[in-house]
């Protein structure tokens, strides 16, 4: 069944990247439309969560995505903004218990995040219980819109193409390239494209979110020219900033996560 809210965020999101893709004249507003900023640090401060949120709001991103114990502070800053919250859920690699990743998700939603980025079982999805994969990740897109993390610099081709017909069929509304401790680095960014022209092909109708490494307006062009709809950055600020002649600045290491 068709879902309308999603139906016209996806809209929206692949207007704003085919008039990247085009070579149409960037506008900040039309970048950040299609970033989900990300804030991944452990241990940090209450005043860092309200920069980083003011800094959402300032630029107008897609979205913000954070660790679980910050989802309810980033709620209330982001009251009214029209941002979407993602909290991240079992990184690196979805190893927790099934039902501990149910908790995980409805802890979530009850402290007010509109998405999740789930880490797909990839232990499990690399042993061949394709089985256990979906019917773990069907739960979980139930309870909230959910994007999929694959781990695809852990797999091959034909694994990222069985991943994204899973993800799919598990009723997710994204499939993600990556996330912490992603294996692919910057010097393999052709390489994230090329799973990213994957996802695309085996999962259409469904929007595709690369992360990993991606901190520059090429990065993010090549993303979508590859068939991105959404990028998850830390560095979208700098992007932005890029795009408007501004000059950017290189984050400190610890932000270099997605």
């Amino acid at each position: 069944m068709l879902n309308p809210v999603r139906d016209l965020d996806n809209n929206k999101i692949k207007n704003s990247c085919q008039k990247i893709s085009n070579g149409v004249k960037l506008k900040y507003m039309t970048i950040a439309k299609i970033i989900d900023q990300t804030f991944l640090k452990k241990g940090a401060t209450d005043d860092e969560i309200k920069n980083v949120c003011e800094e959402t709001k300032k630029y107008g991103f897609r979205g913000l995505c954070v660790f679980p114990e910050y989802t309810k502070l980033a709620k209330e800053l982001l009251k009214d903004s029209g941002i979407k919250l993602t909290t991240l859920i079992d990184e690196p690699t979805g190893t927790s218990s099934h039902k501990k990743r149910i908790e995980m998700v409805k802890k979530a939603k009850t402290d007010g995040s509109d998405e999740v980025d789930v880490v797909m079982k990839i232990d499990d999805f690399k042993n061949g219980k394709y089985d256990e994969v979906l019917k773990d990740l069907k739960e979980i897109c139930q309870i909230l819109p959910t994007k999929v993390i694959i781990g695809s610099g852990y797999l091959t081709d034909e694994e990222i193409k069985k991943a994204s017909e899973i993800v799919k069929e598990a009723g997710a509304i994204c499939i993600k390239t990556a996330t912490l401790e992603d294996p692919l680095d910057r010097s393999e960014l052709s390489e994230k494209a090329k799973h990213v022209r994957i996802m695309r092909e085996s999962a259409p109708g469904i929007l595709v979110k690369a992360a990993g490494s991606i901190r520059t307006l090429s990065d993010l062009k090549m993303m979508i020219d590859a068939g991105a709809d959404i990028i998850g950055t830390s560095s979208g600020v700098e992007i932005v900033k890029e795009a408007t002649g501004e000059e950017g600045e290189m984050i400190e290491e610890w932000r270099k996560v997605e």
